[in-house]
């Protein structure tokens, strides 16, 4: 059996960009981490989708890492996010981030030349034999192009350093699947929203989460209620904001969530190329949305 290294709540955080875009607003940065820390929030992931990572120089990542593990000072689990479709470039970050004193590295599947499930099974354990901190997995089919098969997944569970994955393929049949096959020696988490509830009711071990860069105890209390098993009351509490959980992905991750912030007030600056902002239309639904949830 394989301890996790958070239950509950995740944030997969937003990077607040300079106002011209090419720097790190740290003092926003900062809050943000006091914010999830303040409210329930058991880790972030930094340097994920939702942290424009793939539009990141190295040093600026590495940078970000060693900041964000600084400014927690252990009041949150953190998770790097180290995921190229280059092998040799993880293990660059992964090395830098343990270095960092990360609790964590989330490593997603190679996108653009993809590779075979034998390839994915080398790329992941290449890493994880070469660092010592523990890999969560990410399994995301809708952007890498390649998704992770229950059999791939049975064969990372007998690394003693692949920790667990983020399941983000929608999938309930696949999940179902490799909880049958890996049991308690791989942890997962749900990587959508949506999918938090039904997960977290078949054994998941939390989310790691977009919705909460926003309502960060809402989300820590949906989670908790899982844990407690209280799957009627996390329903009700889901269903409450059911329709901004589904505007969050109105467009593609995090064009949504960080106009969310901006309307709400943060300082998190501009998206990076190739993002641009969402549409007037899908703009003024996700205005309904915020409105509706009380959040604008």
């Amino acid at each position: 059996m394989k301890t996790p290294i958070f239950t509950g709540s995740g944030t997969a955080i937003v990077t607040p960009f300079t106002k011209d875009g090419t720097g790190i607003n740290y003092e926003t940065m900062g809050a943000l981490i006091d914010e999830q820390a303040e409210n329930g929030t058991a880790c972030i992931v930094v340097c994920g989708t939702t942290g424009e990572n793939a539009t990141q120089p190295l040093d600026e990542h590495e940078q970000l890492v060693d900041f964000c593990v600084k400014k927690t000072a252990g009041r949150m689990k953190v998770v790097a996010g180290v995921g190229s479709n280059d092998t040799m470039t993880s293990i660059r970050l992964a090395r830098s981030a343990e270095k960092s004193g990360v609790d964590g590295i989330l490593m997603v599947t190679p996108y653009y030349n993809k590779t075979s499930q034998a390839g994915l099974v080398q790329h992941f354990t290449y890493v994880a034999d070469r660092v010592s901190v523990p890999m969560i997995v990410y399994n995301v089919p809708s952007r890498t192009g390649i998704g992770i098969a229950a059999e791939t997944y049975k064969i990372l569970s007998e690394h003693p350093n692949i920790n667990g994955v983020k399941e983000a393929s929608g999938d309930l049949s696949l999940f179902s699947r490799t909880r049958a096959l890996c049991g308690d020696e791989l942890n997962i988490w749900s990587g959508n929203d949506d999918n938090t509830v039904p997960m977290m009711a078949m054994g998941a071990k939390g989310v790691i989460s977009v919705a909460s860069n926003i309502m960060p105890r809402m989300v820590a209390d949906l989670c908790e209620l899982c844990l407690k098993k209280d799957f009627d009351g996390a329903s009700r509490l889901y269903f409450k904001y059911a329709d901004l959980f589904a505007k969050l992905f109105i467009e593609v991750n995090p064009i949504p969530v960080k106009t969310a912030m901006q309307l709400m007030g943060y300082d998190v600056g501009p998206l990076r190329l190739p993002l641009v902002p969402p549409s007037a239309d899908n703009l003024e639904k996700l205005k309904t949305s915020l409105k509706g949830a009380g959040l604008l």
